[in-house]
């Protein structure tokens, strides 16, 4: 397992949610992530989910 980091941000750039999520691959990670914005309300609030790598698994602005 890996650990994704998801991250949620206000307008005005303050941290909504800062969430660790245990994945077995990026795409896991992804729906994961949209999961938990949905629980959350924040599908269309700033947000991103990065990977152990650095890399950018779900992204919106």
């Amino acid at each position: 397992m890996k650990t994704y980091f998801l991250t949620v941000f206000s307008q005005k750039g303050e941290n909504l949610l800062d969430d660790t999520i245990e994945a077995q691959n990026d795409e896991e990670a992804s729906k994961i992530g949209k999961e938990r914005l949905a629980e959350h309300g924040y599908q269309e609030s700033t947000h991103r989910c990065v990977s152990p790598d650095g890399r950018l698994v779900l992204f919106h602005r």
